[in-house]
């Protein structure tokens, strides 16, 4: 009876509370205006390995959950800010900033977790009739703003105030309380258990989102602003973990190598590029042998147009480590960007037969074969790669271009279409779509440019809401 007792309270732990507020089905229709704010005036990264790795760790801490009634879905802002948020619905950001400042996968598991649970226990959505009267777009906007902290220091007072006085009792209602933060940790501390992370990620983060400086006068971290109490959340992370010290340390086995790479991308793509390179070469000054500074110096001179002296880096490294496949793909790159042409393609059709599917592979191969005028090579390789990253923008924008070059003129706008649509530039959008109908004859695809060409108006009249209200 005892073992019978305390299963059935593990269990429990997993069970939100029950919710008031709006509906599930309210709640995705608020998410979609509050997406439309945040992809408007927030540079949401667009990075196959970037995303795919957030969305992985992501998947398994939902795992656990019983049938959640929402896709969770899980982006990274390119913004030198110490900060996360959720949105109804469960739409996940991080900022790069932070991401940057983490150690490990476990770190990274903390702040989803606690991300996730804020959506499973609907903070925001239960707070949602108290605000109601505002209407409903005014509200995704307010909703936003408080998420995002809009300004550094602003706070979610002073976010209602730029929006009016009728809306700032609402914005303020919908502010996360103490409450809501221990509940969200409660709750976050249970994914992890089950995930298999330990919680010393989390409270790591946490102690260095409150021990970062270099605020202005009177400001202090996002992060805080919109999760409030952290002192009171590090005390109670910390005696959680005294008293489960088994869960308290992290179980799951990690690859040490995914996530240096991963880091390495953050860093990489997500930083200026200046300023992180001379943070590699400081550390090069001292640890002349650090090979993953020596990487990353590489990528950065990539970054900066300098694809011999990057080739230099790589070609070092490749000394000691002749078959590192990702070396291999970054020395493509900088032939590639050098012009050395077919060097780069040998480089990427070896490198291809030992990563099959990797984005960047696919990508410059396929640039390679457009450049070359290998015209069906290379619409093989973008499409490939849309399969591989249907969300990599960078790819169906090629694939467009090169549908474009071998004549096949609907297929050539639809792809167009899509690409300047997940752009968030719809108006764009709309025009290739129609272009598309124009030279479209098969059905499918007609009905696929009309079902888009739909999608996109319907953008651009609720972006002509938001800019009249």
């Amino acid at each position: 009876m005892p073992r019978l007792l305390a299963l059935a309270l593990a269990a429990s732990l997993l069970v939100p509370p029950p919710a008031a507020g709006i509906t599930f089905g309210e709640e995705e229709e608020l998410s979609q205006e509050i997406l439309r704010y945040i992809f408007r005036r927030m540079p949401v990264v667009d990075d196959p390995y970037i995303t795919a790795y957030v969305d992985e760790v992501g998947r398994s801490l939902l795992a656990g959950l019983p049938d959640p009634p929402f896709r969770y879905r899980f982006y990274v802002i390119q913004q030198d800010t110490f900060n996360a948020f959720a949105t109804p619905a469960g739409h996940v950001f991080l900022y790069s900033g932070l991401i940057a400042a983490m150690e490990g996968e476990e770190e990274l598991a903390g702040i989803l977790g606690h991300e996730i649970a804020h959506v499973y226990c609907r903070h925001i959505s239960q707070k949602i009739d108290l605000a109601k009267k505002v209407g409903w777009a005014q509200l995704a906007g307010m909703a936003a703003g408080m998420l995002l902290g809009v300004a550094a220091g602003s706070g979610a007072a002073a976010t209602a105030t730029m929006m009016g006085s009728a809306a700032a009792g609402a914005t303020i209602q919908l502010a996360f309380s103490r409450e809501n933060e221990a509940q969200a940790d409660h709750f976050g501390l249970q994914f992890l258990k089950e995930a298999g992370y330990g919680a010393e990620g989390l409270l790591r983060i946490l102690r260095k989102i409150r021990a970062r400086q270099a605020f202005g006068k009177g400001q202090v971290p996002t992060y805080m602003l919109t999760h409030p109490a952290i002192e009171d959340r590090i005390g109670m992370i910390a005696n959680w973990i005294e008293q489960h010290p088994e869960a308290g340390r992290q179980r799951r086995e990690g690859d040490p190598a995914a996530w240096e790479r991963f880091l390495t991308r953050i860093l990489t793509e997500t930083t200026d590029p200046s300023t992180e390179l001379v943070r590699q070469e400081e550390i090069l000054g001292r640890e002349p042998e650090n090979r993953i500074a020596r990487h990353r110096r590489a990528l950065l001179l990539l970054k900066g147009n300098r694809p011999a002296e990057a080739a230099s880096e790589l070609q070092r490294l490749l000394t000691r480590d002749a078959f590192n496949p990702w070396l291999l793909r970054d020395l493509g790159r900088a032939y590639f960007q050098a012009g050395r042409l077919e060097e780069a393609a040998a480089l990427f059709e070896t490198v291809r037969r030992r990563l099959p599917g990797d984005p960047d592979t696919l990508l410059f191969l396929g640039r390679t074969r457009l450049e070359t005028g290998r015209l069906d090579e290379a619409v093989a390789l973008f499409q490939e790669l849309a399969g591989a990253a249907p969300e990599f923008r960078e790819g169906l924008y090629f694939l467009g271009q090169a549908l474009g070059r071998e004549g096949r003129l609907a297929e050539a706008h639809h792809t167009l279409g899509v690409y300047h649509y997940k752009s968030r530039d719809f108006k764009t959008a709309a025009i290739q779509f129609r272009n598309g109908l124009r030279h479209a004859v098969e059905s499918d695809l007609r009905e696929r440019l009309l079902r888009w060409l739909q999608d996109a108006e319907r953008e651009i009249q609720a972006e002509k809401r938001m800019q009249n209200g």
